[in-house]
């Protein structure tokens, strides 16, 4: 026992109250527990966080009526391409099921890293576009029929696509 303890106790003895017990009614002291349910409220959690990087196929396209829809120079998400366009506008088309739409981690506008297809292609595009419902795990890149057929047009297996990290917005304070 500690001090403090001993002296408290010896300072404020603890009181007695002598009440005579109370006597329970008959239908309490006859009662029996019984189990209860409860219901607890089930709070739906967010899907899990997919991967931040994805192994893709690449090829390119560029706006004509063969490769697109009847109206080449929109984009799935209303964007419309500019008329000068080149390898250098970075717009990206990538297929249904990488879009959350359909269940997948992109969104529309969402900036994304692609790597390993060349030195002039590699870099960070914006997603504005979708591919035919064919295709599965594949992205299309913008580019100008010109460069197509100056030798940037291919299809390059197993390239990285990574999410970008949101950029933070600025408030003043």
């Amino acid at each position: 026992m500690s001090i403090a303890l001993f002296l408290l106790t010896f300072l404020f003895p603890p009181r007695t109250i002598s009440v005579p017990a109370l006597a329970l009614p008959s239908t309490v002291a006859s009662l029996s527990p019984r189990q209860v349910s409860v219901a607890i409220p089930v709070i739906a959690l967010k899907k899990a966080p997919k991967t931040l990087s994805y192994r893709v196929t690449a090829t390119t396209y560029w706006p004509e009526v063969g490769q697109t829809d009847a109206a080449p120079m929109e984009t799935a998400d209303g964007s419309i391409i500019p008329a000068r366009h080149s390898s250098k506008t970075r717009w990206l088309a990538v297929s249904r099921d990488m879009l959350d739409k359909w269940g997948g981690p992109f969104h529309f506008g969402e900036k994304v890293r692609v790597s390993g297809i060349s030195d002039a292609l590699d870099g960070v595009y914006i997603i504005h576009d979708t591919m035919n419902r064919r295709h599965r795990h594949c992205v299309d890149v913008l580019v100008n029929e010109r460069e197509c057929k100056n030798g940037l047009e291919g299809l390059w297996p197993d390239i990285r696509l990574s999410k970008l990290a949101p950029e933070p917005v600025w408030e003043a304070s």
